[in-house]
């Protein structure tokens, strides 16, 4: 078994629709990983089973060694970082940015009665900082811009020195200055040794940082294509993936696409 992700015919269905079919699919340690597809495909599905929120109809879905079925999944979710709009509807927007990460540490969202100590405070300043977002610890959740908001989830998302990193889009509803800061920070995030394995979940080619390395292709809840981005990212593969004739353009170590036809 992969020593972060393992998933062998992985099913889920969900009343008579089937929002992943029979995935095979391994993402080892070092990996940075880029799942595309268009929507209804099934990215957000398979972020779940990663992230151990949710549990396969049938296969078997192995998460850091371990097998969703027969693991407390409340044990295993701490070791992952999970980044999404879920996540963000759930915190409270009264909620103070220092504290938004630093409840990571006992993954919940919004203070309560728990305790940190001054080294949960001092990591949850360095990772905003190192998100560029230092300057906004006293602000408001609620008060933030989208794009102040996704970098505060990431800071968030790696509080716990997780095994396994999890972006749901995080690019979505950013203005293009905003796209290209995230891009930016997640290609350092990348290409950090000691970073854990990444999974970031798009829409878009041009939204994929410099230093993923492998690239995972869903349509209707199938794998089109699966391996390393610099011999998976085809357009013939983007084309198959999208249900339409797209022509791939690479510049340097960023990605484009447009319709062909």
């Amino acid at each position: 078994m992969s020593d972060v992700l393992a998933f062998a015919g992985v099913t889920v269905v969900r009343g008579d629709k089937k929002l992943l079919d029979d995935v095979t699919w391994e993402v080892e340690e070092g990996e940075r990983w880029v799942v595309l597809g268009p929507n209804g495909a099934g990215k957000t599905t398979l972020l779940q089973l990663a992230a151990a929120r949710m549990h396969p109809s049938s296969g078997v879905a192995g998460v850091l060694a371990e097998v969703l079925g027969a693991v407390n999944v409340f044990e295993l979710r701490p070791r992952i970082g999970l980044a999404s709009a879920a996540v963000a509807e759930r915190i409270p927007a009264q909620e103070k940015v220092s504290d938004v990460v630093v409840t990571a540490s006992y993954a919940i969202v919004g203070r309560w009665r728990e305790e940190y100590d001054s080294l949960d405070h001092a990591r949850a300043k360095e990772l905003l900082a190192a998100m560029g977002a230092d300057h906004l610890a006293d602000r408001r959740f609620g008060t933030l811009s989208e794009g102040e908001r996704k970098r505060v989830q990431i800071a968030r998302a790696l509080m716990t020195d997780p095994e396994l990193m999890l972006l749901d889009e995080p690019a979505a509803g950013l203005d293009l200055g905003g796209r290209e800061d995230l891009v930016r920070r997640l290609s350092e995030l990348a290409e950090d040794i000691y970073a854990p394995a990444m999974v970031l979940v798009t829409h878009h080619v041009e939204e994929i940082p410099p230093g993923f390395t492998d690239v995972l292709m869903l349509r209707d809840g199938k794998v089109v294509a699966a391996g390393p981005i610099e011999t998976t990212m085809t357009a013939q593969n983007l084309s198959d993936t999208f249900g339409m004739p797209l022509h791939l353009d690479r510049h340097g170590d960023r990605w484009s696409a447009r319709s062909s036809s």
